[in-house]
C-alpha cells in the first residue's frame, strides 16, 4: 500500500501537477493540506475517480483533503472530523480499526497559543484512538521540525517557531509510544531530509530546507514500511510529498 501526503499551498494552482503525479505513483491514500479553497472552487480531477475522496476546505485559507483509493482497503471509509477541528485542518477517515487523517498544524505565526493547544488536543486524540485499539497513520504538516537535524544548518535558529522545545516536546508527545515517525524510522542518520524550503535565493534547489510533512503511523504498521521518500522532483509548491511505501 503507498500513502502520500503533499501540502500543495493553493489546490487550483497545482491541480494539473497533483493530476500528473497520481498517475505517476499512483498512491493508494492520499493526504493533501493548505487547500486554500471551498468544494465550488475545486476543479475535476479525472484521476481521482477511483477515489472515495473527501474536501474539507475554506476560501483563499487552510483546508486539508483525504481520498482513498476504491477497493484498497477492506471497506469503503467514513469521514469525518475530531471535535478539537478548527479552520479546516483535520480529517479523517475510518475503515474498521484503522484511522487514517490528514492534518495541518497551524504555523503559530499569527496565534502560537491555538497551535500549541491544537497540539495538545492532537496528542490526546492520538492517545484515545490507540486506548481503543485502533491503528493509526496520520498524515500531514505538522509545523514543527521534531530536532535540529530536521533542519539545514544554515536554518537553525533557535526560538523561531517551528523549533522551538515546546513545540517539540509536544510533537513527541503526539507520537507517544503509539505512532513512529516512518521517515526518520527508516533513514535515522540522514540529516538531508528536508520537506520544506523557503521560495527564494533557490533554496530548494541546494536543498536548505525544514523537514516538517510526516507520516506517523502506528508500530505496527511503520514495521512493514519499505520506504517513506520525499518527492522533490513533484510540483512548484514549497513543499514537496511524502510516500509510504508498506507490504
Amino acid at each position: 500500500m503507498r500513502v502520500a501526503t503533499w501540502n500543495v499551498n493553493g489546490f487550483r494552482a497545482r491541480a494539473g501537477q497533483f493530476s500528473e503525479w497520481l498517475a505517476r505513483d499512483q498512491p493508494d491514500v492520499v493526504c493533501l493540506q493548505e487547500l486554500k479553497a471551498e468544494l465550488s472552487q475545486i476543479p475535476m480531477i479525472p484521476e481521482l475517480e477511483g477515489y472515495d475522496t473527501y474536501w474539507h476546505g475554506l476560501r483563499a485559507y487552510s483546508g486539508v483533503s483525504l481520498h482513498v483509493r476504491k477497493g484498497a482497503l477492506e471497506a469503503a471509509p467514513a469521514f469525518s472530523h475530531p471535535e478539537f477541528d478548527m479552520e479546516s485542518r483535520i480529517v479523517q477517515a475510518e475503515i474498521g480499526k484503522l484511522v487514517l487523517a490528514s492534518v495541518y498544524v497551524p504555523n503559530g505565526g499569527k496565534d502560537y497559543e491555538a497551535k500549541l493547544q491544537f497540539l495538545v488536543r492532537l496528542a490526546d486524540w492520538a492517545k484515545q484512538l490507540a486506548r481503543e485499539g485502533r491503528e493509526l497513520v496520520v498524515c500531514g504538516d505538522m509545523n514543527v521540525t521534531r530536532s535540529d537535524m530536521d533542519l539545514h544548518p544554515k536554518e537553525v535558529k533557535p526560538g523561531v517557531i517551528g523549533q522551538r522545545e515546546e513545540e517539540r516536546d509536544l510533537f513527541e508527545r503526539v507520537l507517544g509510544d503509539r505512532l513512529v515517525d516512518v521517515t526518520r524510522a527508516l533513514h535515522p542518520d540522514d540529516s538531508n531530509l528536508f520537506t520544506w524550503w523557503a521560495p527564494w535565493r533557490n533554496m530548494r534547489q541546494r536543498n536548505i530546507g525544514w523537514r516538517i510533512d510526516y507520516i506517523l503511523a502506528s508500530p505496527s504498521i511503520a514495521s512493514r514500511a519499505s520506504s517513506c521518500a520525499v518527492l522533490a522532483d513533484v510540483g512548484t509548491s514549497d513543499h514537496a510529498p511524502v510516500m509510504m511505501t508498506t507490504s
